[in-house]
């Protein structure tokens, strides 16, 4: 949608966008080899400064505090992209340690600034074990994929991507180590915070599996606040299951952890008619590109379709998709087509991502993460 450009500007550089009429449109973050060209900043003239990252990064944070985040956790996301109107940037807490995902060059270009304004307005850090005692300053990590480094053109340097050791953060009780610099995304997921303490409601007593479990969050919530009678807990990451086994014995519960691939072992499972009360598929991202919203569609079917067949008569199947190229509407369809001949499906409830996650409705693509909460009949 790019029309022209003034040749004088650089990628990374703040610039004035005019509309076809040759109108003042607003200003933002230019970056020719990207496939987000432009991301937009203000609508006015107000000046992209330093007063105005740091401004928006305050009034992100400022908005967590409202929702007294720490009464419950010490792992929450502070800045959410475009839902703070802040394209590019993704900005998390967890203990001591601030975790910045980086998705344009802009942003690198001002991360340094950016972190520091966080830990700013969030003041020192405190231990939620130990609220009087608070550490003298806020650990941190930027991070980035690197296929948008190659795109971007930037490379996050190794002090900045490398921290020694795991951060233990606390969720509703439940204790959980974080890979801040080597796990998925940031290295734990605070979107399905309110999903997992509302799935352990309906788990007392129940046998629970826990489908791509990655460091077994859902798994555990089940176990120590739902008092499940017996969670399996499935991944194909070996690293992830590894820090899966460092949250079981932290909160000293037992769950059996199984590396494997999702789809082998839901069939191994009905070769032997296995069944569970309660089960969970939160596989990561399967439509990374819009060319690959078709195979994500087909393997969401196939997942589901042998998940369902996983759940005894009347039990739970919460199942979750966390691609924001595929819409609330494109997902229900894929789960209602997958349901099992002599099936049926009792959606009771539906929820999303977590309040620190907010969706900017000028944005509605950022309301990426759907969770469909189903009897099994």
């Amino acid at each position: 949608m790019v029309r022209t450009a003034d040749p004088a500007a650089r990628p990374g550089d703040v610039v004035n966008v005019y509309d076809k009429m040759g109108r003042f449109f607003g200003r933002g973050m230019y970056s020719p080899k990207s496939q987000i060209v432009l991301r937009m900043l203000s609508h006015d003239d107000r000046p992209i400064d330093d007063a105005f990252w740091q401004l928006a990064v305050a009034q992100a944070v400022a908005f967590r505090q409202t929702l007294n985040l720490d009464a419950v956790t010490d792992a929450y996301r502070l800045v959410h992209a475009e839902g703070d109107g802040l394209s590019g940037l993704i900005l998390e807490r967890y203990a001591d340690c601030l975790v910045m995902e980086v998705f344009s060059l802009g942003i690198y270009q001002r991360a340094a600034m950016l972190m520091r304004a966080a830990a700013e307005a969030m003041g020192p850090p405190t231990s939620l074990d130990r609220p009087d005692r608070a550490s003298p300053t806020w650990r941190t990590i930027i991070r980035a994929d690197e296929a948008i480094e190659r795109i971007e053109g930037f490379r996050v340097r190794a002090d900045e991507r490398e921290m020694t050791g795991k951060v233990t953060i606390r969720e509703h009780g439940i204790r959980y180590r974080v890979d801040a610099s080597g796990g998925q995304k940031t290295g734990f997921f605070c979107d399905q915070r309110d999903n997992r303490k509302r799935l352990a409601t309906l788990c007392k007593d129940a046998t629970v599996l826990d489908g791509c479990c990655y460091t077994a969050g859902f798994g555990l919530a089940a176990m120590v606040l739902g008092g499940a009678k017996e969670v399996t807990s499935v991944d194909i990451d070996e690293g992830a299951l590894a820090i899966a086994k460092e949250n079981v014995n932290l909160n000293n519960t037992r769950i059996s952890l199984v590396h494997s691939d999702m789809f082998n072992y839901l069939r191994q499972m009905l070769a032997i008619n296995r069944q569970f009360d309660v089960v969970i598929l939160d596989p990561p991202k399967l439509a990374t590109s819009r060319t690959l919203v078709d195979e994500a569609l087909r393997k969401y079917h196939d997942l589901n379709s042998l998940g369902m067949k996983m759940v005894r008569p009347g039990g739970i199947l919460l199942t979750c998709s966390c691609s924001g190229l595929i819409s609330r509407d494109m997902f229900m369809q894929t789960v209602q087509r997958a349901r099992p001949m002599g099936r049926n499906l009792q959606l009771f409830e539906y929820t999303g991502a977590a309040a620190d996650h907010p969706v900017m409705m000028s944005c509605p693509e950022s309301a990426y993460l759907k969770a469909a909460w189903f009897r099994v009949l």
